[in-house]
Parts: C-alpha cells; sequence; structure tokens
C-alpha cells in the first residue's frame, strides 16, 4: 500500500502527470522536456526527481545527457503505465504536448540522417566484401529460432538493426554503444516503429549496464573486430547470461585486408574457430555449433555458446 500512496502522490500534479505520459512515448532529455513542457529546467527536474523516486520513471545517463523513460520494472512500473492509460485522449495540453514531441524527434531524425548519410560510404565499402548483409541477417534469424526470447541484449548495436530484426519475438531488448550518435539513430528508429519493449544505452562492451545473469539472448554483431581484447567483451557478454542464455557472435573469419585496420579502425582481422571457442571455454561458456557464409575476400562466421 505504501508503494500505491507514494506513486500515486508523486502523480497527483499536473506537470508530473504530463512528464509521465511523454515518457511513456519514448526515452526523452530533459532539456527536450523542458522544450516540451516551457517550464524551466530546475523545476523539472525537481518534477523528475520525484516521479524517480517513486519508481514511476527510469533514469539513465549517456555521455553529458540524463535520458528518462516510464518505468518498465519494479512495483510502479504497473501503476505508471495505468495512469498514462487513464489519460484522456482528448485533453487540449496533453494534445500541445504531443505535437512538440513530434517536432523533437523530427528534429532527431534530421541529425540522425545527417550522420548516417556522412558515414554510409565506409559502411558500404565493408559490406561490398562480403556476402549480402540480408543473408547475413536471414542466417542470423535461423540460428536463433522462431521461439520467444525474454531478454535480448545486442552488443554493439550501432543503429539497432538486430534489435528490429527481433522485435517481434523478444520481450524485452536493449542494445549497447559507446557511440551517441549510433544511438541517435537506433532511439529515432526504435520510436519511429513503436517498438516501446526495446531501448538503447550507451555503454562500453567491456563494462555493460546491465544485470548479472539476466539475458536469455545475447549477439556480437560484426563488432568483435574493433576490439582489442576479445576475450573481454566475451567474458563480459557470458557475465550477462542466464543459466542456459546463449550468446551469438556474428563477425569474420580469419583475413589480410590489411585495409580494414588502416582505413576502417578494425583492430582485429578476424577470427578462428579456435579462439573463439578459447575464450568461450574461458568466460565459462559452452561452445556450439559454428556456420559460415563465404565471401570474397571476407567470410562471416557465426560462433554460439550457452550458459552452463
Amino acid at each position: 500500500m505504501e508503494v500505491l500512496l507514494a506513486g500515486l502522490r508523486a502523480a497527483g500534479e499536473p506537470t508530473r502527470l504530463r512528464l509521465l505520459a511523454l515518457c511513456a512515448h519514448g526515452e526523452l532529455s530533459v532539456t527536450e522536456l523542458t522544450l516540451i513542457l516551457g517550464q524551466s529546467q530546475p523545476r523539472v527536474s525537481r518534477h523528475l526527481k520525484l516521479l524517480v523516486e517513486a519508481g514511476l520513471l527510469t533514469r539513465f545517463r549517456e555521455g553529458s545527457l540524463v535520458f528518462y523513460r516510464i518505468a518498465e520494472n519494479g512495483e510502479s512500473a504497473y501503476l505508471a503505465r495505468t495512469l498514462v492509460d487513464l489519460l484522456p485522449d482528448d485533453d487540449t495540453e496533453l494534445s500541445r504536448d504531443l505535437v512538440r514531441l513530434d517536432k523533437i524527434r523530427e528534429k532527431r531524425a534530421e541529425l540522425a540522417e545527417n550522420y548516417f548519410q556522412e558515414n554510409a560510404g565506409q559502411w558500404n565499402k565493408i559490406r561490398a566484401l562480403h556476402v549480402p548483409e540480408a543473408d547475413v541477417e536471414a542466417r542470423l534469424q535461423e540460428l536463433v529460432g522462431p521461439e520467444p526470447v525474454g531478454n535480448f541484449l545486442d552488443i554493439g548495436t550501432g543503429t539497432g538493426r538486430i534489435l528490429e530484426l527481433f522485435a517481434r519475438q523478444i520481450e524485452r531488448g536493449v542494445g549497447i554503444d559507446l557511440s551517441s550518435e549510433m544511438l541517435a539513430i537506433a532511439r529515432t528508429q526504435l520510436e519511429r516503429d513503436e517498438f516501446r519493449h526495446l531501448q538503447v544505452r550507451k555503454g562500453d562492451m567491456y563494462n555493460m549496464p546491465i544485470d548479472d545473469r539476466s539475458i536469455d539472448l545475447a549477439t556480437l554483431h560484426l563488432v568483435l573486430h574493433y576490439s582489442l581484447e576479445p576475450g573481454l567483451v566475451i567474458a563480459e557478454a557470458a557475465r550477462t547470461l542466464a543459466p542456459g542464455g546463449r550468446l551469438i557472435i556474428v563477425d569474420f573469419a580469419s583475413h589480410q585486408e590489411e585495409r580494414l585496420r588502416t582505413e576502417h579502425k578494425h583492430q582485429r582481422l578476424g577470427f578462428s574457430d579456435r579462439e573463439i571457442h578459447q575464450a568461450m571455454i574461458q568466460a565459462s561458456l559452452e561452445p556450439g555449433p559454428v556456420d559460415s557464409l563465404i565471401g570474397d575476400p571476407l567470410t562471416v562466421k557465426f560462433w554460439q555458446a550457452h550458459c552452463r
């Protein structure tokens, strides 16, 4: 009862109800919420603090920015969603807020698209060296299978494409990436498709903001070759896996394309089966089958493992 009363007290104020409604539509920064509400940042921050303390909103930092979204876990999450669902659709003030929210999203999308266009050339050069991305995604889907997935983690999520790929069969998904620009693209796309059960977070793949033994399926999709310490990345992924949880690594077989190191910042020129299997064993994972898609000059490999 105390949790319920605390939640009701926190939400029982017009501005805080508006904040709750806005954060139910996606992740928003303090600056964005200030622009939408037309109120001072200190005042908005105080309201947000009360909502977070009551468990109705969650708060996370991304570089210099702090983002908020409606709570998904905990005793107050159900109350938060119930209150939002009870808000009238025809409320004038809430309708104005949503119009301003759309403008914020349009600006986000514009910035993300500009970054994507500026960098698309180098991504396309790499893709031209291996089999089509659609074939890689299709094989990954085959390996994951059609069964529902509880908690899904995509490490080095980039534009969030792998989150999108499995959006309809996972209960909850999170993507981790160190690039704020990439996260902006991913967040824009996920919100455009209204995948509210998916989210992205800024984080280092060596030290992820993910609880131990909480993930049912984790993927490393064409990201491990950027790591100086791939064994540490695999160990960190293993830390997050629940008993029986799976890890699928998609990356290049060993190759000699030195230009990828000099022109595209690849730290490793692919991996051997032996190296990946040893890293999995050292991380207390059980290695599984290995699959391949042969390209010219790059072959894409699929290494699987599960948590004992």
